[in-house]
């Protein structure tokens, strides 16, 4: 008798997911290098998610709460995919803490664990992305 299939774990799952998301971005960058908007990058980066047949959602608005009311202060996460990791996409010189500070801040806004940030105005894209647990 075949023993039962186990159950990916739901870290598994996720760090399954980030490397789907940063194949995509790896394909974006490959085709069309640095130097662009990043509104160019975001709308290519949409389709070649969706051509991954992962599901998104794209300039979610970020709730943010203050003393039990809820704040409308037009902040949005650029893609949030699977309902699980929050992209935030650049294209600057370089990545700056204050960058990764407002992943993380958007990350517990959200309520989600894991978030990419994206620098596309990096020669290598490597360079310019980090991977965030919270």
């Amino acid at each position: 008798m075949d023993p039962e299939p186990q159950e990916a774990s739901p870290k598994l799952i996720v760090r399954q997911l980030s490397w789907r998301i940063l194949k995509c971005a790896f394909a974006v960058h490959s085709e069309l290098g640095p130097g662009l908007l990043e509104s160019a990058y975001r709308a290519c980066l949409v389709r070649e998610l969706e051509l991954a047949h992962l599901q998104l959602t794209q300039e979610v608005p970020v709730p943010l709460r203050y003393r039990g009311s809820q704040i409308d202060c037009g902040y949005r996460a650029d893609i949030i995919v699977e309902d699980q990791v929050l992209l935030e996409l650049k294209a600057v010189e370089k990545l700056m803490p204050i960058h990764e500070a407002q992943l993380l801040t958007y990350l517990k806004l959200c309520n989600l664990r894991v978030g990419i940030l994206l620098n596309f105005n990096s020669i290598h894209l490597r360079d310019g992305l980090r991977r965030m647990i919270r």
